[in-house]
């Protein structure tokens, strides 16, 4: 009877080879309503003054707080191995990624 309840909870993720290969992004403009947030996920490249959104994940106020919490557990996990992650507080926009800027 317990392997027939275990069974019953378990889920199947399937993973196709495209999503597998990820999104680059460098950044993640967060916002909310009062039924969901909206993350959409940006990548900015050097001397280029547009970007475009790459993915957009919506969630609902409880999912997102499960994001935080999963998050912070695994940024823990990481720093405990790898060390601190450093995080500079004022990044100036545009982002230059400390090159030259382009000139055409």
């Amino acid at each position: 009877m317990d392997n027939n309840n275990e069974n019953q909870n378990q889920l199947n993720i399937e993973l196709s080879e495209e999503i597998a290969e990820g999104t680059y992004s460098n950044l993640a403009i967060i916002t909310h309503s009062n039924s969901e947030f909206v993350i959409d996920f940006v990548r900015i490249m050097p001397g280029v003054p547009k970007a475009k959104v790459k993915s957009r994940v919506l969630l609902t106020p409880m999912h997102a707080k499960r994001l935080l919490m999963a998050l912070s557990d695994n940024i823990i996990k990481f720093e405990e191995n790898f060390g601190t992650i450093k995080v500079q507080e004022d990044i100036p926009l545009p982002l230059t990624f400390g090159g030259p800027t382009a000139q055409a």
